[in-house]
């Protein structure tokens, strides 16, 4: 067979692996994939930029708050001090008619024993307690 072919003139061609047809995958989606996911980002960061200032703003104004309940506090707290004053309770008790007792009864809590007698305090009330401008 080998003879056949060289007198016949026709030569066998050589046979050799052909490279593979090239492989053409479509653009159009893959790209539509990269946009949706490059604006789907650029979204969620401007999302999440927005709720972070909008965060600061109520944040500033609670601070403003807060600085104002502590001023208010401040002040409460004077005046409260000022009424803890003994000039002021005193004022203050004979402003309501109360009149001071001279020999004070004791009750001691653990047993409850009364310690001295007690009787209510004698004097004329303030004029400006309540029972002296006929109230």
């Amino acid at each position: 067979p080998a003879e056949r072919t060289r007198t016949t003139g026709a030569t066998t061609p050589r046979l050799r692996v052909a490279p593979p047809p090239p492989i053409r995958v479509p653009r159009a989606p893959f790209v539509g994939l990269i946009l949706v996911l490059v604006v789907g980002g650029v979204l969620g960061i401007l999302a999440i930029n927005t709720k972070i200032n909008e965060n600061a703003f109520r944040l500033e104004k609670l601070q403003q708050q807060q600085a104002k309940l502590d001023v208010d506090e401040q002040q409460l707290n004077k005046e409260i001090a000022e009424q803890k004053d003994p000039g002021n309770l005193t004022a203050n008790a004979r402003r309501l008619g109360l009149v001071e007792s001279e020999d004070p009864a004791y009750i001691r809590l653990p047993d409850g024993k009364t310690i001295g007698v007690p009787h209510p305090a004698e004097g004329a009330p303030s004029v400006t307690g309540p029972q002296g401008n006929g109230g």
